[in-house]
């Protein structure tokens, strides 16, 4: 939370300004939610090594995906840490990734990278 310098607090009213950060990073795909022909979801490895879910995939990124993930294999069901279930896909795909690094982070797929 911020706010300006100069301001004074105050128990109401919208004064403080919440900001949040992400960091854009690689992410390797370690699965999916929804179905290998259109997902809806990846399960990325983070640098740190946590598996989080993403946001929701945009439909021409969901069908690149698609393509490695059709072709990965029979699917296997797991958790993330947190409990959130996904469907196990391939290693070998990589995708840009803004990582929230706030308590309550948001990872949102940018891109597939080439490999």
């Amino acid at each position: 939370m911020a706010k300006q310098a100069t301001s004074v607090y105050r128990t109401t009213g919208r004064v403080w300004k919440k900001i949040r950060h992400a960091e854009t990073v690689e992410a390797d795909i370690v699965g999916y939610t929804g179905s290998a022909a259109r997902p809806r979801a990846l399960a990325v490895r983070l640098p740190d090594g946590r598996v989080a879910l993403t946001q929701s995939v945009k439909v021409p990124l969901a069908a690149q995906v698609a393509v490695h993930l059709t072709a990965s294999g029979p699917p296997r069901g797991t958790r993330t840490r947190a409990g959130e279930p996904y469907t196990t896909a391939a290693p070998g795909l990589v995708v840009e990734v803004l990582a929230g690094t706030t308590r309550h982070a948001v990872v949102t797929v940018t891109r597939l990278r080439s490999t």
